[in-house]
């Protein structure tokens, strides 16, 4: 269905009991809202009621222009206005990437939204930029990050019959084609790393503590984020909070262990 916010157009896949607790569900780069389905069923299952939200740049009616327009503050708002819209007072949270990204600071600045957090391979911001800050490990992880934010990612991530993006995907098999299709969409691949390329360290560093009860799901092969990042979030949740470590998980963690994913984010919400 299509969601009017903040004078966009949003497309919002829902689906379960339409009298279930309303999930919204966040996706990362370079995916979009399909990652989640292979984790939706059991939520439905569950008597949940979710909704999948294609974010700014990912929704055809939600791309405006300019790099500005992608800063982190604007996706924040995005999904308040979105609740708005629905006329959701609060829901749990489910955000993966930079959905995770988003979802951490939906938290912590509208936390009357949120019932429970689950965030998946993004730890708290604060987490993150303590580890760059004293990891080295955790800086060359992010080697891709000015990768994304040059003039030559559209070209790199879809040359070649979209090889590199291809690869970075390889842990989801015949998924990563979903992707690859739709990111050749004009406009698309060049608004979703405009996300990149207007993010700055000052949007995060003021997040506090976070208030709602709180899972964070990290997965020992993620090549993203490391094991000094997952502890440390601990740090910077003040309600009741749950590590979750998988092992031998890629950063993909939606698409690669749903099952898994499932019992975490239904053990947050207590169904």
């Amino acid at each position: 269905m299509e969601v009017k916010a903040r004078g966009l157009t949003f497309e919002v896949t829902e689906g379960g009991p339409e009298d279930g607790q309303p999930v919204l569900l966040l996706h990362g780069f370079p995916q979009d809202s399909r990652e989640f389905e292979p984790l939706s069923p059991r939520l439905h299952a569950a008597g949940l009621r979710t909704y999948a939200l294609d974010q700014r740049g990912y929704s055809p009616g939600a791309r405006p222009s300019g790099v500005s327009s992608y800063r982190i503050g604007e996706a924040v708002a995005d999904v308040v206005a979105v609740l708005d819209s629905l006329g959701l007072e609060s829901v749990h949270l489910v955000g993966h990437d930079w959905g995770a990204q988003v979802a951490w600071l939906v938290a912590g600045r509208h936390p009357e939204r949120v019932r429970t957090l689950t965030a998946i391979s993004v730890p708290h911001p604060r987490a993150m930029l303590l580890a760059l800050r004293v990891r080295p490990s955790q800086q060359a992880r992010f080697w891709y990050f000015q990768v994304f934010r040059s003039a030559i990612a559209e070209k790199l991530l879809l040359g070649g019959g979209a090889l590199v993006m291809r690869r970075m995907l390889g842990d989801i098999g015949f998924r990563a084609d979903l992707y690859v299709k739709a990111m050749r969409e004009p406009g698309r691949m060049t608004a979703a790393l405009n996300w990149y390329r207007a993010f700055d360290n000052a949007d995060v560093a003021d997040l506090g503590e976070i208030t709602v009860p709180t899972t964070y799901v990290w997965s020992d092969q993620d090549g993203v984020v490391g094991l000094t990042a997952a502890l440390r979030t601990a740090d910077w949740v003040a309600a009741d909070y749950q590590l979750v470590a998988m092992r031998g998980v890629s950063h993909w963690v939606p698409e690669q262990a749903p099952k898994e994913l499932g019992d975490a984010v239904l053990a947050r919400i207590g169904v």
